[in-house]
């Protein structure tokens, strides 16, 4: 397994030099102790836990994977999880962005992402513990009662509790209308719960004293389909009135899946067996509530293709330095050695530059939507509230499905860059692989996604959350369509604008008469946005790479900043070009084949 090494110089070059956080966060009272000295020592607190405690976890816990115990159903995680989950707690990083009312720290959204990406880089499955408990926090923080908020956050922020999200059932996943689990009121006001739900992460394990499980389920008079799902707080054992575990509730893991990757994380099966549940937020509104955990869990989909993408960068990069292959065609590059290092050659560079430009574009990206939500949670201007409000509504699909989608790339690259050694599981890039793949499965397929974004974020306002991002990046190339070296970058985004309003306008118009039109659109808008979006992030980067150079900055840094911005806009943006033919080819291409005439055998 390649060494991983914290990408620091990035943080600080795009939380400070490019999105300038401390400009907006300094005029947030509550912010105020998140000063550039206080983040960085976070980050490298942070670093330092990643690097030396969890990733060397890493390898042996995929071959070792999760223990279930049959006789009392429970499960043990892999050799040294707990001790790393035991000291994320004393560092305090449970508690980091939670509210300090409930113990936590107050720090921003800013802060968290990056810990986030480390994390996933260093050791996904053992992220996924503690970021679930982090959703759970979310959930109950905003959707819980007064009651629920004392007991249960507490807990949470301190580590000592953790937390699932169950939706999925045997038979239904993204159709959650089809749910059957069922919640029956009680005399005191609690309700028992009976059904069964699938692939539930972190379900059960040995990390905390308690494991929180926010359930949706149906009442017995609930109307049909989503508007009759309502959400409940199921803890593993019930709190005892001094907010300490009590006895244990009736719902079990019956069994842990087969999974492809992310072995080391328990992905249950829960029973539950008329377990003792409280209703969260009002009855047969719980996907309303259960989707703020959803979207911070789309959210962290996205820092883990993210995070994977930088590991397999990394250990594909320290490879290509050191592994002897042919010479380079255009004569030696090392005559003193028997062969050239890989690094040298055009295809190999081809792979390591994908994944360095869609690493580092997506670490802006993620860092400037975490701005958002940090101006959307604290600003008193309303107006600047609501239009971060947009911009994490409109991008979080964006997010989700473009980051993974890359993020996958970015491992099946790396493995490549290998050669045969990737295949082999000793060097741990086929890892990366097979746990980066179901980022993209998992919290809404990326199709799913990608419909969320076309037909709810961009067609159902008319285009009005769309617009306010575009007009962001239409005021920038406005404003650099002067400068020399950025020209080519701003014309490119330019006339991608106005194709994204011209696309945009045909999709809406034919999904009036067809929705299949819409649906057919969907994947590749998405990807056609991710584009301007990761467009704009490198010229942008590129912007400021300019500037510090020529005020004797970094110069090798910034360079390298620049070569990879065009490499992006040479070899990769120019994949708008083909998702605006399939995107103008419609719905029927797709749609006339008979179900029957797929296969004949």
């Amino acid at each position: 397994m390649p060494a991983y090494t914290a990408p620091l110089r990035d943080f600080d070059f795009v939380l400070n030099e490019v999105i300038q956080v401390q400009t907006v966060l300094s005029t947030f009272s509550s912010y105020e102790e998140a000063t550039q000295d206080v983040l960085a020592a976070y980050l490298q607190a942070a670093a330092d836990f990643c690097q030396y405690e969890v990733a060397p976890l890493n390898r042996a816990a995929d071959e070792a994977g999760c223990t279930y115990h049959p006789a009392d159903r429970s499960v043990t995680t892999p050799a040294g999880f707990k001790a790393a989950y035991h000291a994320y707690c004393e560092l305090g990083f449970p508690a980091l962005d939670c509210d300090p009312a409930f113990g936590g720290q107050g720090m921003p959204k800013t802060l968290v992402f990056p810990v986030m990406e480390m994390l996933c880089s260093s050791n996904v499955a053992w992220s996924m513990y503690p970021a679930l408990a982090h959703g759970v926090y979310a959930a109950l923080h905003a959707h819980g009662s007064p009651a629920q908020k004392a007991t249960y956050l507490p807990p949470l922020v301190a580590g000592r509790w953790m937390g699932t999200m169950c939706l999925t059932e045997p038979h239904c996943g993204t159709d959650l209308g089809l749910i059957k689990t069922r919640a029956h009121p009680q005399p005191d006001g609690s309700y028992t719960l009976t059904g069964t739900k699938i692939f539930i992460s972190a379900g059960e394990h040995d990390l905390s004293d308690n494991i929180l499980h926010l359930v949706l389920a149906r009442l017995p008079d609930a109307p049909e389909g989503v508007k009759g799902i309502s959400l409940f707080l199921v803890p593993k054992f019930l709190p005892n009135v001094d907010g300490s575990v009590g006895r244990r509730n009736a719902v079990s893991c019956g069994a842990l899946e087969h999974k492809m990757g992310i072995k080391a994380n328990a992905t249950a099966v829960l029973n539950f067996d008329q377990a003792q549940g409280y209703l969260v937020g009002e009855a047969n509104k719980g996907l309303g509530c259960m989707f703020t955990m959803m979207n911070t869990a789309r959210l962290a989909c996205g820092m883990q293709g993210l995070g994977l993408g930088e590991a397999a960068f990394q250990g594909a990069l320290s490879y290509a330095k050191e592994r002897l292959q042919m010479r380079s065609l255009t004569g030696s590059k090392a005559p003193d050695l028997a062969a050239d290092p890989i690094i040298v050659h055009p295809d190999v560079r081809r792979m390591l530059l994908t994944q360095k430009a869609y690493t580092e574009a997506g670490r802006a990206f993620s860092a400037w939507l975490a701005l958002q939500l940090d101006i959307e949670a604290k600003s008193t201007d309303a107006q600047a509230r609501q239009q971060a409000a947009d911009f994490v509504a409109l991008l979080t699909p964006v997010a989700k499905a473009f980051m993974t989608d890359n993020g996958y790339t970015a491992t099946h690259l790396g493995m490549q860059v290998f050669g045969g050694h990737g295949f082999i599981r000793e060097w741990g890039m086929e890892q990366l692989v097979r746990d980066c793949r179901i980022s993209q499965i998992y919290e809404g397929t990326n199709g799913i996604q990608a419909l969320d974004l076309l037909g709810r974020k961009v067609l159902l306002d008319q285009g009005q959350k769309l617009r306010a991002f575009t007009k962001l990046i239409h005021k920038f190339c406005q404003a650099n369509a002067g400068n020399t070296t950025l020209r080519p970058m701003v014309d490119a985004l330019t006339q991608l604008l106005t194709d994204v309003g011209e696309v945009t306008l045909h999709i809406g118009m034919q999904a009036m008469v067809n929705k299949d039109e819409a649906g057919a659109a969907a994947t590749d808008y998405l990807r056609l946005l991710g584009h301007l979006t990761y467009g704009f992030f490198w010229a942008w980067m590129s912007k400021v790479a300019l500037e510090k150079r020529a005020a004797g900055g970094d110069t090798a840094f910034y360079d390298a900043k620049l070569a990879t911005a065009q490499f992006y806009f040479a070899r990769l943006f120019p994949e708008v070009h083909s998702l605006l033919v399939t995107l103008r080819a419609g719905s029927a291409s797709l749609m006339a084949l008979e179900a029957a005439h797929f296969g004949f055998y």
